[in-house]
């Protein structure tokens, strides 16, 4: 579950959730009364649930094998246009 937590925002020091105190249900509550806690994205398949940081990462629980280019968020080609991977 601390997987999912942004550490580098605000209310997670001034909570103290950096202190290994709270258990899954407490950690979930924080999260739904400030969602910027949330480390995004979350992508659920058929293939199982993942936290998709580095976005690439959801690469591996598509059903279908991705069908175009993949360009994550700073322009860094991960799939080129001819569907190939470039970089794993």
């Amino acid at each position: 579950m601390r997987s999912l937590l942004r550490n580098n925002v605000e209310p997670f020091e001034r909570l103290g959730l950096s202190e290994d105190t709270f258990n899954d249900e407490e950690l979930v509550n924080f999260m739904l009364t400030y969602p910027i806690l949330i480390n995004r994205p979350i992508v659920v398949t058929p293939r199982g649930t993942k936290l998709c940081r580095p976005s690439e990462t959801v690469l591996d629980i598509l059903t279908k094998a991705q069908q175009g280019p993949f360009t994550k968020e700073d322009g860094e080609i991960i799939i080129n246009e001819q569907g190939q991977r470039v970089r794993t």
